[in-house]
């Protein structure tokens, strides 16, 4: 009866928050299926499931290393002198005062880096060498304040301040991933400890209980458990990555048995609601930026927990999580790693290759494997530690020697539709083109119903910008202020005036793909304000050989203000009458110069997440309707 209530329960949010759930599918994969019986069942009381050489193994991690040693002694070595950074107060209260988060972050994150080096590197080499500082690195991190960012403090203290609060230990991101590094160096390296003095490992065990696994063991009100959900609450990366990092600390540190059992459970509730939160299509609404957070930190969660009940609790035959694993390689479009970068990703990425090797694995993907190899072939470097994560170090080198034997190419279908998120991917001949419905309040979004991007050859053409460097703004309310963010900068009408807005309201209506004819279509008015004076306001794509034809058909209550249609691209734009055009001429976009005004906006990009990616210029192409009339129809033809 109570799986049957929490059913109907979900239901109801979904219908809520206008999802566009098309199909029913199963919910809580994980507790629906396996009990709390079955984790103590299955679950061992020691760390015999441990997949990796013991750190006097010296055979094992030779054999673990040997394609990487060099590199990782090199990169260790530069940090034997290494100059512990301290975090000030004032860097906290930075976040507050200028609204930076990277005065804060960027010595905690140097911090992180060096140990993690160092860390692997003992581990490969094993003489010793690099202990002292592996013993100070970790130290250090027993002697700050917080594991936490300045930007996630306000939102868990009393205080609502970024100056860390006595008395309470935050988990977030960031808290998590030092959580899980340092119950890995405990695990591996506790006995070399001990030679030096016992009270270095009974430090880095209490800080690792007091912060992580006690926080997660008596609360229920940090959002990204989403255990006790609100109407409307977003359950983003935060949910599978925070769970597999506490999952870590749990299976590596905890001696209560009871604790970590139901410590375990727990996590396998809380990671449910991710996974009943996403699309059945298994799209990433967040961007393919953030699939490795997502999806592929769920896969890392699962992984270890199969791991852990050696392969007794395991849901990767399930479609929904291969589904999610595929939407990293069929959001690659190739050229120099373009993706497509709805919402806050990047335009440029394409994944961690061994990552997306491994879920591939796991979930019998060819496509999975095969895109991670061709990605390793058009990186110039290869880096085997990933980031601060050591549970994905450690699979990159027990998986490497099978993914190089692996055959590299890019997924061969023409199309792929997300018809739950609303997303659609169509190849044609030269030409990758995307578009999407959806709603705006996704996680990570942008108010962009209805808009698309094209690419030719592999390069940008009509483009979505992305986001710049994360401040404080970004996660405010004053988030639609960035230009980023707004409809007017992407590929949309202004209509009547307004642009889109922001909520779960404000979302698509009967969106439709066909296959056949290459034909997406989609009416928008849903996402404009009911000052916007819009009885319909359909918009259609049609790609045919090469051509993109896009079509708006309108009905307005009444007119205010000339709609202005907006495109953004990525090369500055000449225009003629009737023709704008793109690429030294290579492209096109023909409208009607009876019809329409053509005018240019030149945004500069001094912010380097976005000028990294294009250069110190975007450009905006803005059509101004001449007159203003009631209902009509308006034809843009790329070619």
């Amino acid at each position: 009866m109570e799986m049957i209530k929490d059913r109907i329960i979900l239901l109801i949010v979904i219908n809520i928050l206008g999802l566009h759930f098309i199909q029913a599918r199963d919910v809580d994969l994980l507790t629906a299926t396996y009990s709390e019986a079955t984790v103590q069942k299955y679950l061992p009381t020691d760390n015999r499931w441990v997949n990796y050489p013991d750190y006097t193994d010296r055979e094992g991690w030779t054999r673990l290393t040997d394609p990487f040693l060099e590199k990782l002694i090199k990169d260790a070595d530069k940090y034997l002198d290494y100059k512990w950074q301290v975090v000030q107060a004032t860097d906290y209260l930075e976040y507050e005062r200028s609204g930076s988060r990277v005065i804060m972050e960027k010595p905690l994150n140097d911090n992180c880096r060096a140990l993690t080096h160092l860390f692997f590197a003992e581990l490969a080499e094993g003489k010793g060498r690099y202990i002292d500082q592996i013993i100070n690195g970790s130290w250090y991190m027993t002697e700050i304040s917080t594991w936490s960012l300045s930007a996630h403090l306000p939102a868990f203290q009393s205080s609502k301040r970024t100056l860390p609060q006595q008395g309470t230990h935050v988990f977030d991101l960031m808290a998590g991933d030092i959580g899980s590094l340092m119950s890995w160096i405990y695990y591996f390296l506790q006995p070399e400890f001990d030679k030096v003095t016992p009270i270095i490992s009974q430090r880095i065990k209490l800080h690792i209980q007091e912060r992580l696994i006690e926080p997660y063991l008596s609360r229920n009100d940090m959002w990204w458990q989403a255990l006790d959900i609100d109407e409307g609450q977003l359950v983003n990366n935060w949910n599978p990555w925070c769970n597999f990092n506490v999952l870590t600390a749990l299976l590596l540190v905890e001696d209560d048995v009871d604790k970590k059992v139901g410590g375990v459970y727990k996590t396998m509730t809380s990671v449910d609601k991710f996974i009943n939160y996403v699309k059945a299509d298994g799209a990433c609404e967040e961007g393919p930026s953030y699939w490795g957070h997502a999806a592929g930190k769920l896969y890392d969660y699962l992984k270890l927990l199969a791991y852990a009940t050696d392969n007794h609790i395991s849901i990767f035959e399930h479609p929904i999580v291969k589904n999610m694993g595929e939407y990293i390689s069929q959001s690659y479009i190739g050229g120099d790693r373009w993706v497509v970068n709805f919402a806050d990703a990047s335009a440029k990425g394409g994944g961690d290759p061994l990552l997306i090797f491994r879920y591939g694995e796991d979930v019998h993907s060819m496509e999975m494997m095969q895109f991670a190899k061709y990605l390793t072939e058009q990186q110039s470097s290869f880096n085997v530690i990933e980031g601060r994560d050591a549970f994905r170090t450690l699979e990159n080198m027990i998986c490497y020697p099978t993914f190089e034997k692996q055959t590299p190419q890019l997924p061969q279908n023409t199309y792929k539709w997300y018809p739950e998120t609303e997303f659609l991917y169509l190849k044609d001949e030269d030409t990758f083109f995307a578009a999407k419905g959806g709603y705006n309040n996704e996680s990570h979004n942008h108010n962009d119903i209805g808009s698309f991007i094209l690419y030719k050859e592999g390069k940008p053409v009509f483009i979505d910008a992305g986001v710049g460097t994360y401040t404080k703004k970004t996660f405010s309310n004053e988030r639609y202020n960035i230009w980023a963010m707004q409809s007017a900068y992407h590929n949309l009408p202004q209509i009547n005036g307004h642009d889109q807005r922001f909520g779960a309201s404000y979302k698509s209506r009967d969106v439709s793909f066909d296959p056949k004819k290459g034909v997406f279509k989609l009416d928008i008015t849903g996402a404009y304000p009911t000052e916007a004076q819009i009885d319909k306001w359909l918009r259609s794509y049609e790609l045919k050989n090469g051509q993109l034809l896009i079509r708006d058909d309108f009905n307005l209550r009444q007119t205010n203000t000339a709609n202005v249609v907006h495109f953004m691209v990525a090369e500055k734009p000449t225009i003629s009458k009737g023709i704008v055009s793109l690429g030294n001429g290579t492209h096109a976009l023909t409208f009607d110069g009876n019809e329409f005004e053509a005018s240019i906006d030149t945004i500069e990009q001094d912010d380097p997440r976005l000028s990294n990616v294009w250069g110190q210029h975007l450009y905006r192409i803005n059509l101004k309707a001449k007159n203003m009339q009631r209902k009509g129809s308006y034809t843009f033809t790329i070619e």
